[in-house]
């Protein structure tokens, strides 16, 4: 499993249905709007690092106001839970 993280730079004026876009697209688990540099932030799942390709290349480089990506691949994941267990004194 491969997770990554998309920022987007995206034409403002379609922040809403870019979101609704990408939200529909497999392997999209989450589409945020942000504030700050970036316009929109997807959280992706998929199951190999071609699938995360094809998703990027394919899938989302033929929706209309997508200006700008960059794409952030998670190498582990920390949850909460393990951080706390990592850090816990025994108290």
């Amino acid at each position: 499993m491969v997770t990554a993280i998309i920022l987007m730079t995206v034409d403002r004026k379609r922040i809403n249905e870019l979101a609704q876009e990408l939200a529909d697209i497999e392997g999209v688990s989450e589409c945020y709007s942000v504030g700050g540099s970036y316009d929109l932030v997807a959280l992706i799942r998929v199951r190999d690092t071609e699938s995360l390709a094809d998703l990027v290349t394919r899938q989302m480089a033929h929706l209309e106001g997508i200006e700008h990506t960059e794409t952030l691949i998670a190498f582990q994941a920390h949850s909460r839970h393990d951080l706390e267990n990592m850090f816990s004194v025994g108290l």
